[in-house]
């Protein structure tokens, strides 16, 4: 319907998420387990889909999935949503090198935590929390400036990036306890 009536847009974005607590150890958790990847990871390919071809067929657009720092390093208590947003970075690296002589874009969004329905309920901090504006205006210009994947905020970025190489046993100790 869109296409129809609008033709082929120059971008997409698919910001598909959600957000449950599981525990592994609970069989009902596996549903919800499935369930969070079936939004956050077949949502975005859905939303991509018909787009695709009519965009490679032009020669231009851009494809934009937004992913999540939690898609860096795991947490405990999120192991679905870290899951489902690591797997999203890893599909659109994939989907940025089969679009690459295409004349479509494939960028990756990475937000830190931004002020949403989705973050008002956790129970812990979240480092450089950002308004939705004042992120909705930075994924505008990473997007313009033809990037192909950006952590907004980059301090967010360098955190998760110190997190990731931090050896286990430290960042277990790190987390120990963490709802």
């Amino acid at each position: 319907a869109c296409l129809a009536a609008q033709g082929v847009p120059d971008i997409v974005i698919a910001n598909a998420g959600i957000s449950v607590g599981v525990d592994t150890a609970d069989r009902a958790d596996l549903d919800v387990i499935a369930q969070t990847y079936a939004i956050n990871n077949i949502g975005v390919a859905a939303t991509f889909h018909p787009f695709l071809r009519p965009m490679m067929a032009r020669g231009s657009g851009a494809v934009v999935g937004i992913g999540s720092v939690g898609g860096i390093r795991g947490m405990p208590g999120h192991g679905a949503y870290n899951a489902s947003k690591a797997a999203l970075i890893s599909y659109m690296e994939s989907l940025r090198g089969e679009l690459r002589d295409s004349g479509v874009k494939a960028v990756t969004l990475v937000p830190g935590y931004v002020d949403t329905p989705l973050t008002q309920h956790n129970r812990y901090s979240m480092p450089f929390l950002m308004r939705p504006q004042a992120f909705a205006d930075r994924a505008f210009r990473a997007i313009g400036s033809g990037t192909s994947y950006r952590v907004i905020p980059w301090q967010m970025g360098v955190v998760a990036k110190l997190l990731r190489v931090l050896p286990n046993p430290l960042f277990d100790r790190l987390l120990s306890g963490r709802p």
